[in-house]
Order: structure tokens, then C-alpha cells, then sequence
């Protein structure tokens, strides 16, 4: 192939890829829950709810249209999969409630949208991990909500190309970043770590 045709294709392939993924305002945001609630809180269990009406799709394609995008582990069931990330990721940032109410943080996942390798062997830098879920507190001995259903969007800009193969190398994977994202939210919001609300611009969905 001539230098000059390999310089078309590859302006046309970045051309295609800027309008496919477009761009937008994405955001980490939660109502913190009171301080002195919390305080009150010791954690006894966290269930995690990732309804089979959300759709999946398994498409090799840059942004596929559905709730749930997994690929990093094995083929099967993407709910299953999706609900252990969460499970893991709020026991985590929610290990620190030493009150003397125990709790039951029920989380509902609305939608957990990673990158497809082909996204992230793209050879831009972009994409967004889009995970938001509902959170209900509940007492443990009595059932008595203690804190009504409250939208968490957990967004984090993903990483890909060069910048996303350096950081496999070193162990980061699209789990670890989203568990760990994840985590420092729901610490930020029940007022256990630094507060993780924010809004960053960046192509992808």
C-alpha cells in the first residue's frame, strides 16, 4: 500500500471514529447522606439487584446499544458478572461504618456500560465507563428504610490505545478502575472518604 493511500485511510478511519463516538458532559454525583446518620450505620450486608430487563450486548462494535457492556470476563452470564463488580465495589467503599444500627445497603444497577476491546484498542484516547445504580438503606433488624432509594451515577473517564495497553502491563484492568471508581463513590457518599462528585467532558457513551 502507498504512503499516500495509508494517510487517506488512516484520516478516514479517525474521521469515523470522532463521529461515531461523539462526545458529551458526564459526572459522578450522589445527595451525600448526613453525617450523622451514617455515623449511626454499622454494615451488615449489601445486596446487589441487576434486573434481567436491562439489555446486553455482546456486538464488537465501538458503542453497542444496551444497558450492560462486559467483556473482560468470560463469556456468560453478564448480569451475574456485573452484579459481583458492585457487590465487591460498595462492600468495599462502605467498609467503614462502625455504627451501632446495622444496615442493609440494597443497590440496584440501572446501567453498566464499559468499553469493548475494540473500543479500547482504538487508537484514540476516549471512552467512558458508565456505571448508575439506585441505593436503599434499610434497618437489618426491623426492615425500616432508613434512607429512601437515592440515584448514584458512578462515571469515570476509561482509558484506551497506547495509554490503556502501558496500563495493562502494569495490572490495571477496566474491573479494577470501575471497582476502585465505584468504591471511592459510595465512600464519598456516606461521608466515609473525600467526597467523589465531579463532571468531566470526553468522547464516548
Amino acid at each position: 500500500m502507498s504512503t499516500t493511500r495509508r494517510t487517506i485511510l488512516l484520516g478516514l478511519t479517525a474521521t469515523l471514529l470522532s463521529a461515531c463516538v461523539g462526545g458529551g458532559t458526564f459526572k459522578t454525583e450522589y445527595d451525600p447522606v448526613p453525617a450523622a446518620l451514617a455515623k449511626s450505620w454499622r454494615l451488615a450486608e449489601v445486596r446487589v439487584s441487576v434486573p434481567k430487563s436491562l439489555s446486553v450486548s455482546e456486538a464488537k462494535t465501538l458503542l453497542p446499544n444496551a444497558d450492560i457492556v462486559w467483556r473482560e470476563d468470560p463469556l456468560g452470564d453478564r448480569h451475574a458478572q456485573v452484579g459481583k463488580i458492585i457487590q465487591n465495589a460498595v462492600l468495599r467503599g462502605a467498609q467503614g461504618l462502625r455504627g451501632s444500627t446495622p444496615v442493609i445497603i440494597s443497590v440496584t444497577v440501572t446501567r453498566f456500560h464499559a468499553l469493548t476491546y475494540e473500543a479500547e484498542l482504538s487508537s484514540s484516547d476516549w471512552g467512558v465507563h458508565n456505571v448508575d445504580f439506585i441505593a436503599e438503606v434499610v434497618d437489618a433488624r426491623t426492615g425500616a428504610v432508613l434512607l429512601p432509594a437515592t440515584k448514584i451515577r458512578a462515571e469515570t473517564p476509561a482509558w484506551s490505545g497506547a495509554r490503556m495497553k502501558a496500563a495493562r502491563a502494569k495490572g490495571v484492568t477496566q474491573k479494577s478502575m470501575i471497582t476502585n471508581h465505584v468504591a471511592a463513590t459510595v465512600a464519598g457518599w456516606l461521608g466515609l472518604g473525600p467526597d467523589n462528585r465531579g463532571t468531566f467532558s470526553r468522547k464516548g457513551n
